[in-house]
């Protein structure tokens, strides 16, 4: 595998014809493939099917005799709460069970927090003037759609294996009290898989912040999504802001929407006992109370943590394989030639392209032409502005694997292709 760098022009134009006679022959069979984003696969699915049967006619009482069918449970049932808490790492008293998204209660944490203020003796961030909060980068798209949309202005931290870029971090954060949080995906982040080392954790949860009203936003989406055969450890954000003094700093966020069912999973925001006093009395003005028939779907199907992991290893059985088909190829296509990097994730759903700087807008280009199309460039910064237009997020879950190998083959000789041109002025 020759290294692109050392090749002379003339060797790069005669590479070029043979690539653009294997894309052809791609585009001549007509792909239509789609692996933009992280949806689990109907064999994944097909796992929680017996969940549709553990609650019906005759069985729609929670263990303390409550009627599931009624008004009511505003927090959660009892044992929803028990085990959803042992599932992020809180007591049940810090933690809400919310409907089926996460990404609602994100965003209504959000609205809260600009009308009404993250605690009863802070002031709106709505009244504050204009507000920023920190994106590390490659992120995750809808956690930047939410702050756009509110008018957040969004500031691009640098992310690497351990998380985010904590020196630069910790200089924003102290200097300009209208940064009010930062958002984190901690566990097999989205894109790249990174998972937080403890000295991210810890120094997010005691770092000095100009903004008293300075909350992290901890979307723990991934925290069972392992493919090999545990879960990477990660340290606990509450715990490690309690220990730091700060223990209303943090929203931790979960649902099962790609444990069991993604449209009918179960939410949770968690934090301080605190936080979720304040949460529960704001939150009352919303609803009555959310689906307790579905938290019993999932207390019964799943019963306590360990039917939880073994379901998840019968997932990682599932997708593993669709991952390292995504290695095998880029690895065939890219090894050693010194034009792209990728991760090598140990959990969640997503792998991270870098290529070289410039080309990512036209492999996405040349890929959706030919039949893959991929999630659009710039997706995973704020603004959809990616600086140097580098990554490319792969979503493997989906497909069948015959198709991710033809997709990845396609990705292989677009990111080829547009490196070619790069190099030589195309």
């Amino acid at each position: 595998m020759a290294d692109f760098t050392t090749l002379s022009n003339q060797e790069l134009e005669k590479l070029k014809e043979d690539l653009l006679a294997q894309y052809q022959t791609f585009k001549s069979r007509g792909l239509n493939l789609d692996i933009t984003r992280g949806k689990p696969c109907s064999e994944q699915l097909d796992l929680a099917l017996d969940m549709l049967d553990c609650v019906n006619s005759s069985n729609y009482l929670t263990e303390e005799g409550t009627d599931g069918r009624n008004y009511g449970g505003l927090d959660g049932i009892p044992a929803a709460k028990k085990l959803f808490a042992e599932y992020l790492e809180v007591q049940p008293e810090e933690l809400i069970i919310g409907g089926n998204s996460s990404l609602n209660l994100m965003h209504d944490a959000f609205m809260r927090a600009i009308v009404k203020g993250v605690s009863e003796d802070s002031p709106p961030w709505g009244k504050q003037g204009q507000i920023k909060f920190l994106c590390p980068s490659p992120g995750y798209d809808r956690h930047f759609f939410i702050c756009e949309y509110l008018g957040i202005e969004m500031i691009t931290v640098a992310m690497d294996d351990n998380g985010p870029d904590m020196s630069a971090v910790e200089k924003l954060v102290a200097e300009d009290e209208s940064i009010k949080g930062i958002w984190c995906v901690p566990k097999y982040s989205n894109p790249t898989g990174a998972v937080y080392s403890d000295d991210v954790v810890e120094r997010l949860a005691a770092m000095p912040t100009k903004a008293d009203d300075f909350r992290i936003f901890w979307d723990n989406a991934y925290t069972v999504h392992y493919l090999e055969d545990r879960p990477a450890p990660l340290k606990n954000i509450l715990e490690a802001c309690k220990q730091a003094g700060h223990p209303e700093r943090v929203f931790i966020f979960g649902s099962t929407s790609k444990v069991a069912f993604a449209g009918s999973g179960l939410a949770m925001i968690a934090g301080s006992a605190k936080n979720m006093d304040h949460a529960k009395k704001q939150i009352a003005f919303q609803t009555i109370g959310p689906d307790k028939l579905n938290q019993l779907r999932h207390t019964a199907f799943f019963r306590n943590m360990d039917g939880i992991r073994d379901h998840m290893q019968k997932q990682a059985a599932i997708l593993k394989p669709k991952f390292d088909i995504v290695q095998s190829e880029l690895e065939k296509a890219l090894g050693g030639k010194n034009i792209a990097e990728w991760s090598q994730p140990k959990g969640g759903y997503f792998v991270s392209i870098d290529t070289l700087e410039g080309c990512a807008a036209e492999v996405i280009r040349m890929a959706e032409d030919a039949g893959v199309k991929l999630t659009p460039a710039g997706s995973t910064y704020p603004y959809m502005r990616d600086p140097s237009d580098r990554n490319i997020r792969i979503a493997p879950s989906f497909p069948p694997l015959a198709d991710i190998a033809s997709a990845m083959q396609l990705v292989g000789i677009c990111i080829q292709l547009a490196s070619i041109g790069k190099m030589i002025g195309d």
